[in-house]
């Protein structure tokens, strides 16, 4: 049975970057008051990259796409298999990932997309995994897109101070050595109401509540138990113990959040790689994009152990435990 490895990376962020005073003083001309001092201490957050009017999550997602191949030696058409995690994608149909092979120039490889918010990026890697796994893909392309400015209430200062804009890719190949080593995948869409985006369109209408809303205390809390708890169960499946692990590669939606975790799990927390002071919280991208940027700044090495975790709206969580 072939396992999958991990053979390239890459990530793209628009090139606009909003610092906590750029944003507090375009807030203030719509009467909402924040500042530096106040994001950063609640968050850890310092600025964003927002993308100009008209960007589509298919573009970015396409020049993360053409970074991770070239960082893995392949060409488009070696791919089998492209899966993009999204929760702001161009149009209702098609996918994202169909216009992202478009974008590629080539076509015959299944390409479908995957909407778990936050955890999307997870839950595609593990899609790609177990596709790798039975035999029927060879070259995977996983990707996690997003263009979450377009979906802000920005007279919200609870949310928009939280997110931003990016993408994140990786190429996943068939391998005779172990590389993702366990899976964990859970949701309980009992909690959806704690982070949503409860619009749709009906009619040629947008009907209901089209912006992002968050109950910010409710998902501090469900997301530290449930990543907690994972980390215990998706390494208890592979037999390795916490100690043992390199790195953690975790969502990056709150340094709060990220600490809390760290300590629960008596992981260092210079064993976390965190950019979500760059780019705030990038939904389906910000674990590939953490992983890229660690990947190629050296920290990430062959033979070490990452886990990756994402919690996100639905309520959905998940871990991969990976073999560099």
């Amino acid at each position: 049975m072939p396992y999958a490895r991990i053979t390239g990376t890459g990530g793209y962020l628009p090139p606009r970057i909003v610092t906590n005073d750029d944003l507090a003083a375009d807030l203030a001309t719509r009467g909402v008051e924040t500042s530096d001092a106040w994001i950063t201490e609640r968050t850890g957050i310092r600025q964003r990259h927002i993308a100009d009017p008209g960007a589509k999550t298919s573009d970015l997602a396409t020049a993360a796409a053409r970074a991770a191949l070239e960082n893995a030696g392949l060409q488009a058409d070696d791919l089998d298999l492209i899966i993009v995690a999204t929760s702001t994608p161009d149009f209702i149909f098609p996918s994202t990932a169909c216009l992202v092979q478009a974008n590629l120039g080539v076509g015959g490889a299944a390409a479908f997309d995957v909407q778990a918010v936050c955890s999307g990026f997870v839950y595609a890697l593990a899609t790609a995994d177990a596709m790798i796994r039975a035999g029927r893909v060879r070259h995977a392309l996983v990707i996690g897109a997003e263009v979450f400015s377009g979906i802000l209430d920005w007279n919200d200062r609870r949310t928009c101070v939280l997110f931003g804009d990016g993408a994140g890719a990786m190429v996943l190949s068939a391998s005779d050595e172990p590389g993702i080593l366990a899976v964990r995948l859970n949701a309980d869409g009992r909690q959806q109401h704690i982070l949503c985006a409860a619009g749709n369109v009906s009619g040629g209408q947008v009907t209901g509540d089209p912006f992002l809303r968050m109950d910010g205390q409710a998902v501090f809390k469900l997301a530290v138990n449930s990543l907690v708890r994972s980390a215990h169960e998706v390494c208890d499946e592979a037999g390795i113990a916490l100690s043992s692990l390199d790195w953690m590669v975790p969502h990056q939606a709150n340094v709060r959040i990220l600490n809390f975790i760290s300590r629960k799990l008596d992981l260092p927390e210079d064993k976390v790689i965190v950019t979500l002071d760059k780019h705030a919280n990038t939904s389906a991208a910000s674990v590939p994009l953490a992983f890229d940027v660690a990947w190629r700044d050296g920290r990430l090495r062959p033979g070490q152990l990452a886990l990756l975790q994402g919690v996100g709206g639905g309520f959905t969580w998940g871990s991969v435990l990976v073999r560099l």
